[in-house]
């Protein structure tokens, strides 16, 4: 039997350097960024999705149970009127505002100042705009958080 090979000085070092490196990308791939984090980037998603009118985008950070102002309107209500705007290929604008959360429990409240702005393709400026004060109620679905109940006032 052969006696084990003594490693050379640099070549402890790589050895070293890849340990330290696998043990950052672990540690890396483990951590999961704060809930308010996770919110703002699903708001912001569904933001840009409404932008380039993808419903599917939208619908993505809302739950199957959704409910807004109070029963006005449910998903297959959002689901429609997305479908509408896609249709009649209505360019929308969004600006949002900053964003506040509440923790509730395994709940959290975000809340923020949501301005729309409203026209066809093409338009120099937007024929309509809007501001609106939400209140979005989320809870975590799996890895993800999903809208379950929205509340939008409107500012004007």
């Amino acid at each position: 039997m052969k006696p084990a090979r003594a490693r050379s000085a640099p070549e402890t070092h790589l050895v070293r350097a890849f340990c330290v490196v696998f043990a950052l990308l672990v540690l890396t791939a483990c951590h999961r960024a704060p809930a308010e984090q996770q919110i703002r980037q699903a708001i912001d998603a569904a933001a840009m999705a409404a932008r380039t009118n993808d419903a599917r985008g939208v619908l993505a950070v809302v739950s199957e149970d959704f409910s807004g102002n109070d029963g006005e309107m449910d998903r297959h209500g959002l689901r429609q009127l997305l479908a509408v705007r896609a249709l009649r290929q209505d360019k929308t604008g969004i600006l949002i505002g900053p964003v506040s959360f509440e923790h509730k429990g395994d709940r959290i409240v975000a809340k923020f100042n949501l301005v729309l702005t409203g026209g066809k393709p093409g338009d120099l400026l937007p024929a309509r705009s809007a501001i609106y004060a939400m209140t979005t109620a989320l809870r975590r679905a799996g890895r993800d958080w999903r809208c379950y109940h929205a509340h939008w006032a409107s500012k004007v």
